[in-house]
Formats: C-alpha cells, sequence, structure tokens
C-alpha cells in the first residue's frame, strides 16, 4: 500500500492529505461487486494543502481547479484500485505542475531566406508567363 503520492517537479504528499472514498463498483466482479465497496474515489483539496507551495497551489487551480479527483474500479480488489485511483491522481497532479519550457525565438537562416526568395521569383515568374500578350506586340 502507498503511504503517499509523488507528482513529477512537485513534493510528496502523504495519504493524509488525500480523501480516499469507497463504493460499490460497477467494474468487474461478478455478484461479488454487488455485495463489496471495492471503487475507489481520490480526492485531493489543493486550497488546503499544506505540503504545497502557493506557486504550486496557483498552478493547479489554474490547470485542473481545486478539488483534484481521480476515480478506479478496475481491479476487484479495494486496495488495487486504491493504488491505481492514487496512480491516476499523482500523475493528473504532475501534469498540472509542469512548467512549460520558456520558448527561445529564432531567426531565418541566410540559406533559408534565399531559397524563400528564390521561391517567390519563381512563382512571379510563373504568373507571369500566364498572362495574355500585351498589345504592345
Amino acid at each position: 500500500m502507498k503511504t503517499g503520492i509523488r507528482p513529477r517537479g512537485g513534493p510528496f504528499i502523504p495519504v493524509g492529505e488525500i480523501l480516499l472514498r469507497a463504493s460499490r463498483s460497477s467494474g468487474p466482479g461478478g455478484q461479488h461487486a454487488n455485495v463489496t465497496a471495492s471503487r475507489i474515489e481520490a480526492v485531493f483539496d489543493v486550497t488546503a494543502s499544506l505540503v504545497l507551495s502557493p506557486g504550486q497551489k496557483a498552478r493547479i487551480e489554474r490547470k485542473i481547479g481545486s478539488p483534484v479527483t481521480a476515480i478506479a474500479q478496475d481491479a476487484r480488489s479495494q486496495a488495487r484500485n486504491r493504488d491505481l485511483a492514487l496512480e491516476r491522481l499523482e500523475e493528473k497532479l504532475g501534469a498540472a505542475l509542469q512548467v512549460p519550457k520558456a520558448r527561445r525565438p529564432t531567426r531565418p537562416s541566410r540559406s533559408a531566406r534565399q531559397k524563400r526568395l528564390t521561391g517567390k521569383k519563381i512563382r512571379s515568374e510563373t504568373k507571369r508567363n500566364r498572362r495574355p500578350p500585351s498589345h504592345d506586340d
């Protein structure tokens, strides 16, 4: 059993900060699923977190909202669904915490500019040759 999650680019979040709710599953298990609470819903309240910095909280809230939820009902056992829900929550938080790389502006090379101008001249010549002859001839 996991004691917490560590999203990519973020701190370790203990399970104590994550609300885990169990309910009846519509997944596999046959008649067994009708009487057991094997579906797990993991809910993480970003605003109430003690381990996230204010900047991380703002980034997560801006991207995916304040209560982040992950649900698992794939497996028959509650323990496996709990681990799956925590993994999914970890992936969601990691994606939200990812800082995009700053774009470095680039300039076209001399040969790229030359190719562009040559292409324009060729296209211009093609269009000029399609015109009807002038009256001067």
